[in-house]
């Protein structure tokens, strides 16, 4: 998948006219000097950082909003009110914004100059209470925003704001996304089915459904040119099992994988989709289940779900949005099984093939072994073991009347033992506060067993997108006791009835 252009954020800055020219001059020039500290600021925000100008009545406001919502380049909006900007003059413009909007508090001057500070300083520097009057409005207006409040310069703000960009930007990719769905999900699965109308509607997704064979007539087509080169790639890249190395008992098989890939890139490429589901009982003509492909194309950033699963998938291509260029990875995953004991517990996530090399800890070796279901010839994968660290396991459910985020902080440990058995890529991850505890709150939310594995993105950032997209998130971590939590599930149960309306 290509990647996408940065990301653009739009900078805005209030005043009115009453302060004149020569004022709103000095306005302008230090909203400036503060879109260069945050564009130039460590960790960095991860987008482009774009001033406009001044904006000092409803007219240009309606206009600049305007303009970012019909921007595809734009993501989202900061605004910081430098003076005190009459937010009156704010409520028509806000009420056309579709864009993600972040309320930055701050002010040019870090410290205050005590010995020289006048009048004419407290009029221009008074942020202070501007900015209460815009959050007011914004308030009384209901937004969704996010507020962040500091200096400028304090990386601790700036990596804030970052993590809000991020979500925007993993909100903004699924608002536009498409997603091919080869064959539908699972028999008499419950968790992979949901509302794709509503999911349209809340997350912009369009998730569509076309016959696998409209996938094979593609993967057919495939040059034999186009095959030697992945199977070259694949070479190079990771580590061959000799059974497949050209001259091996088993290099067809893996210049198979490689039509399969080759064919897969073409039909999501010319169909413009940045996700897609497959599905082991319906493989029409496919002569593997696609494992090597999916693998690699979730490395490049495509969404994916396994058994149909579209809302896993969604998930995924708007994480690895978020998770762009940050060197860490995310993945499809699944609790497979778990570890109770010896030692600390815990659970082998797995999948039958499709997990992402982005998570690897070490080059993977590319084999080729039986798989027990799907009635087709033996399939080629990655197998690895994932790499240790912080991570996040998220899923995506459809409750009926609304969707909900399930989100578990856990730290990604090596296996307590080799695992020279187990032919598929793998994490072994302890759960926080505790196994039973994150199992416990995970079933009672109704979590799903499919879900993203994350490295990339963390729990802030994810609050920060659940709440552009209007969506439910419970999050469980090492402060969560499986009472408190109920009843937090109690009290989201009545928040977002009542939030429906009548």
């Amino acid at each position: 998948m290509s990647s996408a252009a940065k990301p653009q954020v739009w900078f805005l800055t209030g005043s009115q006219h009453l302060y004149g020219a020569e004022t709103l001059a000095q306005v302008a020039s230090q909203s400036q000097q503060i879109q260069r500290m945050l564009a130039d600021g460590e960790p960095g925000i991860g987008a482009e950082l774009v001033w406009r100008p001044v904006l000092t009545d409803s007219a240009a406001i309606r206009q600049v909003l305007g303009e970012a919502n019909a921007d595809p380049a734009c993501v989202g909006v900061i605004a910081w009110m430098h003076t005190f900007s009459p937010a009156k003059m704010w409520i028509t413009g806000l009420d056309l914004l579709r864009k993600p909007l972040l309320h930055l508090h701050t002010q040019l001057n870090e410290a205050l100059p005590w010995a020289t500070i006048d009048m004419d300083f407290m009029n221009l520097n008074q942020a202070a209470h501007g900015d209460r009057e815009f959050g007011y409005v914004q308030t009384r207006l209901g937004m969704a925003r996010k507020t962040v409040a500091g200096h400028a310069s304090d990386p601790v703000v700036v990596g804030r704001i970052g993590e809000w960009v991020r979500a925007a930007t993993g909100h903004h990719h699924l608002r536009t996304l498409r997603l091919a769905r080869f064959g539908d999900n699972m028999r008499d699965v419950a968790v992979t089915e949901g509302d794709k109308v509503e999911a349209e509607l809340r997350f912009g997704v369009s998730v569509n459904t076309y016959g696998v064979n409209d996938l094979v007539a593609v993967v057919d087509a495939v040059t034999d040119a186009e095959v030697d080169l992945l199977v070259a790639g694949y070479a190079e890249t990771y580590t061959l099992d000799q059974d497949l190395a050209r001259g091996g008992a088993r290099h067809e098989s893996l210049r198979y994988a490689a039509r399969i890939e080759a064919g897969l890139r073409q039909f999501l490429t010319d169909g413009g989709f940045g996700a897609f589901t497959t599905n082991f009982q319906d493989l029409g003509g496919l002569r593997q289940l696609p494992g090597l492909a999916v693998q690699r194309l979730m490395a490049d950033g495509y969404g994916f779900g396994g058994e149909g699963d579209w809302k896993t998938s969604a998930l995924l291509a708007s994480v690895k949005a978020m998770g762009a260029d940050t060197g860490r990875g995310s993945s499809f995953m699944e609790d497979y099984t778990y570890h109770f004991g010896p030692g600390t517990p815990k659970v082998l996530g797995a999948h039958m093939l499709e997990v992402c090399p982005t998570i690897a800890a070490a080059t993977p070796s590319c084999e080729i072994h039986p798989l027990g279901i799907g009635d087709r010839e033996d399939p080629v994968r990655l197998v690895f073991d994932a790499a240790p660290g912080a991570a996040v396991v998220v899923g995506l459910a459809d409750l009926g009347d609304r969707f909900r985020l399930v989100a578990n902080e856990i730290r990604v440990v090596p296996p307590d033992e080799p695992l020279p058995a187990l032919p598929v890529a793998r994490a072994v991850w302890e759960p926080q506060p505790a196994l039973t505890t994150s199992a416990e709150c995970w079933l009672t939310a109704g979590g799903p067993h499919h879900t993203v594995l994350t490295q990339a993105v963390g729990p802030a950032v994810l609050r920060d997108f659940a709440a552009m997209a209007g969506t439910e998130l419970v999050l469980i971590d090492r402060d969560t006791t499986t009472d408190a939590f109920a009843d937090r599930l109690r009290w989201n149960q009545a928040y977002h009835r009542l939030a429906q309306g009548l």
